[in-house]
């Protein structure tokens, strides 16, 4: 049936490929598709996943015969799809990488107007798991690029081209975590264009409705509510010394309050967390908790994502990160943008959960991200090769040459300024990390950081943005304010 399927896509995407409007049509409103003429839902979840597999493209037109062509440019000629919010696109082998451009336009829903080409951003395997954790080890990882939120779309087209001169094959140096021996080999390496990846697909994912209303301010519940799934009330549940169950918020507190008992626990959990509490109190420098809205208030769909929580020892530095997901995003949508990675880097990706410890918003919202309590040193999936004993936060946008809302980086420090102080960290002072294996330090090697640093001190990527990279002095110096340093 696969290759019926296969066989019948091919067709449909060579005969779309053979009309010139396709190329050259103008971004303007096309009529609605039919409800017969798409394909079925396949589930009936929250949000969904459409994956369909990318062909040569032009092969009429531009390759002559010429049977390399399929391995330097593939893609999609425009069609009707679901409704999706948010784009990306996966291959068979987490280890190879994408040398090349990957491009989209969408079909808004509202109006039926095609954008204009928008990049997506190809390098991201610089995100994920340590290379022998579990999870980087895991069976169902794809290689990926970073998703793009696009918005309400029911239209698609894409186009990927492998860059004329990448590397032929992976270079050994960047698989041990150096730079020297990938250095040496790159003039051996581009004397051909390497081939697209094998199992190119494009995933087109819809993030559901917004979560129910949250239950009035206020309300205390000392056991998981009737309305709560067990996975819902786990994920919660590790959150209850600050929240109630099933709590869309954890309200921001001062630091006496990080350190007291709340009220609404129970005299054991009391107890069990006296040791918490009294290794808290003997740090001086804790900034006030700030707001944080959880998985509950984002709407996480907690089915999908891989049972139980996985911890590291502790918490000594915060890589900071752009999403790269774009910034035509407005503040009342980011549950729906989360919604949308969080599916992408499970359900696409093939990760156990959401990537990032917390993610920020251009609003200076900041969310709870990968399951396992706020305050808890939760194991990531953000920065390869350092993810143990360090927290990932990512900020909603494409930082490489607009410069980030400043609310956004005050959000950074002060959530900082707490996690950081529960560990009894300077945010202004350096900590030493042992590499995992990535293509700057090689796995054992100590690393000294800064306790605040971006994603491309630990790997070289351009991640998180040149422009909010050079926010981090700012936001170091502004966490350690709010620690009372």
């Amino acid at each position: 049936m696969r290759a019926s399927l296969a066989s019948s896509i091919a067709v449909a995407c060579a005969a779309a490929l053979a009309l010139p409007v396709t190329l050259v049509a103008p971004a303007t409103a096309t009529a609605r598709p039919a409800a017969n003429a798409l394909p079925p839902a396949q589930d009936e979840l929250p949000g969904s996943t459409q994956s369909l597999p990318l062909r040569p493209l032009g092969a009429s037109v531009r390759s002559f015969g010429d049977p390399g062509a399929a391995a330097r440019e593939q893609g999609l000629g425009r069609r009707d799809v679901r409704p999706f919010s948010l784009v990306g696109v996966v291959w068979d082998d987490p280890a190879a990488e994408l040398h090349g451009t990957v491009q989209v336009r969408t079909r808004a829903t509202a109006d039926g107007v095609w954008s204009a080409w928008q990049d997506v951003e190809t390098h991201n395997e610089e995100h994920g798991a340590d290379p022998e954790s579990a999870e980087g080890a895991a069976g169902t990882l794809r290689g990926s690029t970073a998703p793009l939120w696009v918005g309400d779309s029911d239209g698609v087209e894409i186009r990927v081209r492998a860059e004329e001169g990448a590397p032929a094959g992976t270079a050994e140096g960047a698989a041990e975590g150096t730079t020297e021996g990938a250095a040496e080999r790159a003039p051996e390496a581009r004397t051909a264009t390497a081939p697209l990846p094998a199992g190119l697909r494009l995933e087109l994912v819809d993030p559901g409705e917004e979560p129910p209303a949250a239950p009035a301010p206020g309300t205390r519940a000392m056991a998981p509510p009737a309305v709560l799934t067990a996975a819902e009330a786990a994920a919660s549940g590790v959150n209850s010394r600050l929240a109630p169950y099933g709590a869309t918020v954890i309200p921001a507190a001062p630091r006496d309050d990080t350190v007291a008992a709340p009220v609404h626990e129970t005299a054991a959990a009391q107890t069990a967390a006296a040791p918490v509490r009294e290794a808290a109190a003997k740090k001086p420098y804790i900034g006030p908790r700030p707001r944080i809205i959880t998985r509950k208030g984002w709407g996480a769909d907690e089915k999908i994502r891989e049972k139980g929580f996985v911890y590291t020892s502790t918490i000594k530095a915060a890589f900071v990160h752009h999403s790269a997901t774009g910034n035509n995003y407005t503040c009342g949508q980011v549950p729906s943008v989360l919604r949308g990675i969080y599916r992408y880097h499970v359900k696409s990706s093939g990760w156990r959960d959401f990537g990032y410890n917390f993610a920020v918003d251009k609003c200076g919202n900041i969310y709870e991200g990968r399951a396992g309590g706020v305050a808890k040193p939760v194991l990531g999936a953000h920065t390869l090769g350092f993810n143990t004993n360090s927290m990932g936060v990512a900020v909603l946008g494409t930082f490489t040459s607009s410069t980030p809302p400043a609310a956004a980086v005050t959000a950074v420090a002060r959530l900082t300024a707490w996690k950081l102080g529960l560990h009894g960290i300077d945010p202004k002072g350096t900590q030493t990390l042992v590499s995992g294996g990535g293509n700057l330090y090689k796995k054992g090697r100590k690393v000294r950081f800064h306790t605040i640093a971006g994603h491309r001190d630990g790997f070289a990527t351009e991640c998180p943005g040149g422009r909010l990279y050079n926010k981090l002095g700012t936001a170091r110096a502004s966490s350690a304010k709010y620690q009372g340093r």
